[in-house]
């Protein structure tokens, strides 16, 4: 098996969207994420927000860039300090704050890495991160301050791929990131026609941003790969807010629910934005009518810079108790921590 992806792997590597190269097309979705905000003026006029927080929004920003997509921009509340969507990627005074529970690498990441851009922390499943580029950068990122130039693949995951062909108790590669859709089909469709290839793969599952902050990349190329892929796909979508869920966010989940891919679910419990019984249970039944299925309700990962989201654990359970009074079993996601070292993500509920 190895000689066949060493064969495959060495096709020329496909420019990226930032590479000034007059034969790359350039696609509708690149451009909009070209076009996202990164610049904290920017984005406080856009929204009219008080000036008196720039300063600080631009302090924080230097430590951990912003980043936005106009398609999430338009669904957040202008004027509203306090829209939970804007809460989400705006750089606040707090992030410069330090806590001796909070780290740089919360969920043991490093320590898991086996190969450029992989890791293997759990039984069956590996992890590749083929991109540092995110459409949004979300303020409490566990990744927010993991070091991508030290660990890149150099975009052909020769060592990875062989890694994974050597260990037939790999049945489910993960791709993360940064955000594995950031990357162009032409690079995403040679990714994954090499892990199709092994064997032993059954599944290939994706956790992204995209659908939600960037719906325009789910296109009907990328629906028509996916589905032919001999391993079977799953899609975990991470979205927080019921106010995310915008009539294009179901037009891309239509679009994935038609080719019979798998969509879950994974929300992070974020103080004062999504942290009552009325939010989340919203959120299950509108990720339902999206096709949907609720996951995960993770604790927030303690990585520095975030302290302020944190929802403390007795909370968080008491909330999961009034949900699972409010939803059907099958809309109440599982409230579950992910600590470094553990050989799996654990319940707290």
């Amino acid at each position: 098996m190895i000689p066949r992806i060493k064969a495959l792997i060495e096709p020329p590597a496909t420019p990226d969207v930032s590479e000034t190269n007059p034969t790359t097309v350039i696609t509708d979705w690149q451009r909009q994420l070209a076009e996202a905000i990164t610049n904290p003026e920017q984005l406080f006029s856009y929204l009219n927000l008080p000036e008196q927080y720039l300063d600080a929004a631009k302090a924080s920003a230097a430590l951990f860039p912003l980043k936005v997509t106009h398609s999430y921009l338009a669904r957040i509340e202008k004027g509203n300090l306090f829209d939970p969507l804007l809460q989400q990627i705006l750089p606040l005074q707090q992030e410069a704050d330090s806590h001796p529970d909070y780290q740089l690498d919360p969920v043991g990441d490093l320590n898991a890495t086996v190969a450029p851009g992989l890791l293997h922390k759990y039984q069956s499943r590996v992890l590749i991160m083929p991109t540092s580029v995110c459409a949004i950068h979300c303020r409490y990122c566990f990744r927010r301050h993991y070091p991508y130039n030290m660990h890149k693949s150099s975009n052909n995951w020769r060592q990875a791929l062989e890694y994974i062909s050597k260990d037939r108790s790999i049945s489910e590669v993960i791709l993360s990131g940064g955000d594995p859709l950031s990357l162009s089909n032409n690079k995403l469709f040679r990714l994954l026609e090499l892990i199709d290839n092994i064997p032993h793969i059954q599944r290939i599952r994706f956790h992204t941003r995209y659908p939600v902050v960037l719906p325009a990349r789910i296109n009907t190329e990328l629906s028509d790969y996916l589905h032919q892929l001999r391993s079977k796909v799953v899609i975990v979508i991470h979205c927080n807010h019921p106010n995310e869920l915008a009539v294009d966010v179901k037009k891309a989940t239509n679009l994935l629910n038609k080719k019979n891919i798998s969509l879950l679910n994974q929300s992070v419990l974020l103080a004062n934005i999504n942290d009552n019984v009325s939010t989340l249970s919203t959120l299950s039944e509108r990720l339902f009518e999206f096709g949907i299925l609720p996951y995960y309700l993770h604790q927030l990962d303690k990585v520095a810079g975030a302290q302020h989201f944190n929802v403390d654990d007795d909370s968080a359970r008491s909330l999961l108790e009034s949900l699972r009074n409010t939803l059907p079993g099958y809309l109440l996601p599982r409230l579950v921590r992910e600590n470094s070292g553990d050989l799996a993500k654990q319940p707290l509920f």
